[in-house]
C-alpha cells in the first residue's frame, strides 16, 4: 500500500515539474501565462515579473477590475493612477488604490472619493456625478477618471452568458465531442476489436480530418500561455484530461491509444499489412526510443532557453488540417502513414515529442 502511495505521489510531483517546464516555455514564448500579461520591472536592481489584466474573479465570484490597462492616458499629478473595483452581484462592493506617484498627502485627501461609489449598480454608478476634492484635484480627477474606465469596462462584461451561449454548437463540434467521449469512456468499460476499429476511424475522419482536433505542443503552450474557453475548447480539454488525468487512475497512454488521430491512423495502416512487416531488433527499437527522447530533451532546452520555437509548426498532427498544412508537414503525414504499413506506430514510438512528454508526465516508458 505503502509502495502504491509513493508511485502516486511520484507521478504527481513528475506531473507539476512537467507543468511548470511548460509553463514556463509559454512564457518564454509569448510573455503570458493563462492570458495574464507578464512584463519585467525594475525594483532597487532586482526584476521582478507583475501581472497585469484587466479583470478577473475571485472564488466568491467577485468580479475585479484592475484600471492600469484600461485608463493609461488618464493622470493625476504624478501620473496614472491605477485602481481595483470590486463588482460582486452587480453592485460595486470597493474601490482600492494601487500603487502610484502621486503626493501622500494629497492622495490621501483624495482617497476619500472611493467610498462615493460603494453599494451602487453597475448603471447608478456610472450615473453618478462626483466632484473632485478641493485642495487635491488632479488626484481627484484621476481617481474619478479611473471608475469611469473601470464601470464602463464592468457594463461590457458583467452579464454571465447562458450554459448555451457558451458553447460553440455546431455540427463539427457536436460530431467531434461525441467520437471524444466515446474514445474517452467506452475502451474503459467494453472492449472488441470491430468497436476498436469503428473508433480508430472516427478518430482519423472525424477527429483528425474534420475537426482537425488534436492536442500538440502548440496547442498546450498556446493554453498556457492564453488560457483556455472551457466552452469553445470542449474536445481538446477531454482530450488533455485523458492524456494527463487518466494516466493517475491507472491509464497510462490512454489518449495515445484510444483518441489521437495520428495515432489512429497509423494503426489502422498497419492493419493493412500484417504479413510484410519489417523486423527490428531489439536493440534497434531501444536505440530509436532513446533517440526520441533525445530529441525531445533538446527541444525542450532550445525553447527554455527562448528559441527553437518553430519546430512546434512542424509535428506531424497538423497535416490533417489539410487546407492549412505546410508542404514540409504534409510530406512528413505521408511518409509517416507509409512506415506505419511496416513498422507499428513509428512516428508514436521513435519521433513523437508530444507524446514523450506525455510519457514523462505519467512517469512511464514506452
Amino acid at each position: 500500500m505503502m509502495e502504491i502511495k509513493n508511485k502516486k505521489l511520484q507521478q504527481l510531483l513528475t506531473l507539476a515539474v512537467c507543468f511548470v517546464v511548460m509553463t514556463t516555455v509559454a512564457v518564454m514564448r509569448d510573455g503570458k501565462i493563462f492570458g495574464y500579461k507578464m512584463r519585467m520591472v525594475a525594483d532597487d536592481s532586482i526584476k521582478k515579473v507583475v501581472v497585469v489584466d484587466t479583470m478577473y474573479r475571485s472564488a466568491d465570484g467577485t468580479m475585479v477590475i484592475n484600471t492600469t490597462p484600461l485608463a493609461k492616458d488618464i493622470a493625476g499629478y504624478g501620473g496614472t493612477v491605477p485602481l481595483e473595483i470590486y463588482i460582486k452581484d452587480g453592485k460595486v462592493q470597493k474601490i482600492k488604490a494601487l500603487k502610484n506617484n502621486e503626493t501622500p498627502d494629497f492622495f490621501s485627501e483624495a482617497s476619500k472619493l472611493l467610498t462615493v461609489w460603494n453599494g451602487k449598480s453597475i448603471v447608478e454608478a456610472q450615473q453618478l456625478k462626483v466632484d473632485a476634492i478641493s485642495g487635491a484635484t488632479f488626484s481627484s480627477r484621476g481617481i474619478i477618471g479611473n471608475v469611469e474606465r473601470g464601470l464602463q469596462y464592468a457594463a461590457k462584461n458583467a452579464r454571465e452568458k447562458r450554459f448555451f451561449e457558451k458553447i460553440d454548437l455546431n455540427v463539427k463540434t457536436v460530431f467531434g465531442l461525441i467520437v471524444v467521449l466515446l474514445g474517452a469512456i467506452v475502451p474503459l468499460f467494453y472492449r472488441s476489436r470491430t468497436y476498436r476499429t469503428l473508433q480508430l476511424t472516427l478518430n482519423v475522419i472525424v477527429l483528425g480530418f474534420w475537426c482537425g482536433t488534436f492536442i500538440s505542443y502548440s496547442l498546450m503552450v498556446g493554453y498556457l500561455s492564453g488560457g483556455i474557453n472551457l466552452w469553445v475548447s470542449l474536445i481538446p480539454v477531454v482530450m488533455l484530461i485523458t492524456a494527463f488525468v487518466y494516466p493517475l487512475f491507472g491509464k497510462k497512454g490512454y489518449y495515445c491509444l484510444n483518441i489521437c488521430p495520428c495515432g489512429s491512423l497509423q494503426e489502422l495502416a498497419g492493419r493493412t499489412n500484417k504479413r510484410r512487416k519489417w523486423k527490428m531488433k531489439a536493440e534497434t527499437a531501444k536505440m530509436l526510443s532513446r533517440f526520441r527522447e533525445i530529441l525531445w530533451a533538446v527541444l525542450m532546452m532550445l525553447m527554455l532557453l527562448g528559441v527553437g520555437f518553430e519546430w512546434m509548426d512542424y509535428e506531424v498532427f497538423s497535416a490533417f488540417i489539410l487546407q492549412s498544412a505546410s508542404v514540409v508537414v504534409l510530406i512528413l503525414g505521408v511518409v509517416v502513414v507509409f512506415l506505419s504499413f511496416f513498422v507499428a506506430r513509428p512516428y508514436c514510438r521513435f519521433v513523437c515529442p508530444t507524446g514523450t512528454l506525455f510519457n514523462i508526465a505519467q512517469n512511464s516508458k514506452l
